[in-house]
């Protein structure tokens, strides 16, 4: 079984990682146990700050290394809170106070323009100086709502409602949620790109 470290000291993600990778070949191992800090995230895109997170788990470990960069963009925002996601409300991981962010930028918005999507890049290197890197991305559609909904999940789940669904992100049983999710798409086609590599 093939060691790599998993570029993330969020917990709620590190959660839905165990859950995607749980039938995997890899021993998944945080960032944070092997004594790697978080990367400074200065690119410009998700697939830029993904690269970054990645390559700074690889060169620390020696170790292959995938990173995430993820977040929740809204048309009506022109895309915020975006790359800012974690850190909207100006305290990076509070998600209550970004939720509350949110919700007074969209004050008054009706829900046709409440239009929004949840964003996963993911970058898979084998070592540090890999210059083709697997990137995978997903997307999960939805609306922002007028109030939270729901306890599980974490960030925004709570004001995310996924179009098809009745159920806000945070309302989902967690299986059905990393199916549909974009953290879970992403992960699926990053599988199908590990297929082809092995072929």
């Amino acid at each position: 079984m093939q060691r790599i470290v998993l570029a993330s000291s969020n917990r709620g993600k590190l959660a839905e990682f165990n859950a995607l990778l749980a039938d995997s070949h890899f021993q998944v191992i945080p960032q944070a146990e092997l004594g790697v800090d978080d990367a400074e995230e200065t690119g410009l895109t998700f697939v830029e700050n993904a690269l970054l997170k990645a390559r700074h788990a690889s060169q620390i470990t020696g170790l292959p290394a995938l990173a995430d960069d993820s977040g929740l963009c809204v048309a009506h925002l022109r895309g915020a809170p975006g790359l800012y996601s974690a850190r909207y409300s100006g305290n990076h991981g509070n998600a209550h106070a970004n939720n509350a962010r949110l919700l007074r930028e969209l004050d008054g918005v009706t829900q046709e323009q409440r239009g929004a999507f949840f964003i996963c890049v993911l970058a898979l290197l084998w070592h540090a100086e890999d210059p083709a890197p697997l990137i995978a991305e997903g997307r999960w559609h939805g609306r922002v709502l007028d109030a939270p909904r729901g306890e599980q999940g974490f960030g925004y789940d709570p004001l995310f409602l996924a179009h098809g669904q009745s159920l806000s992100a945070a309302e989902l049983d967690r299986d059905v949620k990393n199916r549909l999710s974009h953290r879970g798409q992403a992960m699926a086609t990053l599988h199908a790109r590990l297929a082809e590599r092995r072929d």
